[in-house]
């Protein structure tokens, strides 16, 4: 099953890393986000991988071109018969990625309608560029081939950014708390769909979160899969650090393959 991840955003709420550079190879640990989103799927057994490209999408071919001699070590005979010996393997070796140019401007779902054309199986899979989680892609799967519907969208609880009181009616505040889980349910992406779903985008201006899911929801095709463990998005700078900070403290619960 082939997992589309959607890599074509400006990333503009954090342009101290996508200045110069698209979010999806902004680092974490050492790695860019997209490295850990493609890992934990192929934990899970799924490496058949597109890559939806816009902004500042040749940065990302030129990170998969460059993979093995960043990740290896090497021996390169230099001139005309030039060839290079790599010496170790590094565990992305199954690995199989097709990158696409979906446009700087499309959005989301005119990104995915533009790989149609990579999907022959039945189902496939669709998640952002910069969602973290320890989600079992497994269990989802089953999930959606469970219940026979069109689609299905991994939901969680999301922490509240902000600092949640209680206060009486003499305003004392009796309770103060930080990353507090609201009790809204809300997308999480990483998304299972039918192929049919192809019937519901269109190119350029559709918006997967729009018209094409909520259609699917007024006719009963979409599920929800709910999610209760780790799941953090990198929308800003402060979100970067978090991220980086968990990494380097060994708490990373999106680390699941080691």
């Amino acid at each position: 099953m082939k997992v589309v991840i959607l890599a074509g955003g400006m990333g503009t709420r954090l342009r101290e890393e996508t200045e110069y550079r698209p979010k999806p190879l902004v680092e974490v640990g050492g790695h860019p986000i997209i490295w850990h989103i493609m890992k934990l799927y192929a934990h899970y057994g799924f490496w058949d991988f597109i890559i939806c490209l816009g902004y500042k999408g040749n940065l990302i071919k030129e990170y998969f071109l460059n993979y093995e001699a960043m990740n290896n070590d090497f021996t390169i005979n230099l001139g005309r018969s030039q060839e290079i010996t790599y010496h170790n393997l590094h565990q992305e070796q199954d690995f199989r990625v097709t990158l696409v140019n979906t446009g700087l401007e499309t959005m989301t779902g005119g990104r995915v309608a533009k790989v149609k054309q990579y999907i022959n199986e039945d189902l496939f899979m669709v998640t952002y560029g910069d969602g973290l989680a320890d989600i079992n892609i497994k269990d989802l799967v089953e999930f959606h081939k469970s219940h026979g519907k069109m689609a299905t969208v991994t939901t969680v609880q999301p922490l509240s950014r902000y600092g949640v009181l209680d206060i009486d009616k003499e305003a004392r505040v009796l309770k103060f708390g930080e990353k507090i889980k609201d009790d809204k349910i809300v997308s999480a992406g990483f998304f299972v769909f039918d192929r049919r779903v192809f019937d519901y985008l269109s190119a350029e201006n559709c918006v997967l979160e729009k018209d094409p899911l909520e259609k699917l929801a007024a006719e009963g095709q979409l599920m929800s899969y709910y999610h209760s463990g780790f799941f953090y998005a990198m929308d800003t700078f402060k979100e970067y650090q978090e991220l980086n900070k968990m990494w380097k403290l060994g708490q990373a619960p999106w680390r699941i393959w080691e």
